[in-house]
């Protein structure tokens, strides 16, 4: 079953979830707040958008409740990891995978 899949931050994690899920078929939102980083999936991702995940306004406008899975793939930051996680679930997003870069790691469901 094709599923529709967001994946906030294309670091090397991100970029490779967006790629790997684009090769299977899957419809995916690919985010950053880097526009070089954005430019790089532009062909890859079913769509690429330029965007600060910490804003609430711009993930309501993206439709992000609508997507069956999110990924947030922000590794640097880890306040910013939680802050985007819980703004996600707190928006109705039913599953949510959180990836950080540092010795308190979890995926979040």
């Amino acid at each position: 079953m094709k599923k529709s899949f967001a994946v906030i931050g294309l670091g090397r994690f991100g970029g490779a979830v967006v790629r790997e899920l684009a090769v299977s078929g899957q419809e995916v939102l690919a985010m950053d707040s880097s526009e070089d980083q954005v430019n790089k999936f532009m062909n890859i991702a079913s769509h690429a958008v330029v965007g600060n995940a910490q804003d609430e306004t711009t993930l309501k406008q993206l439709g992000i409740r609508n997507f069956d899975i999110v990924v947030v793939a922000i590794g640097q930051d880890i306040q910013a990891s939680i802050l985007v996680t819980l703004m996600i679930k707190e928006m109705g997003v039913k599953y949510v995978l959180a990836k950080a870069q540092n010795d308190y790691s979890c995926t979040c469901a």
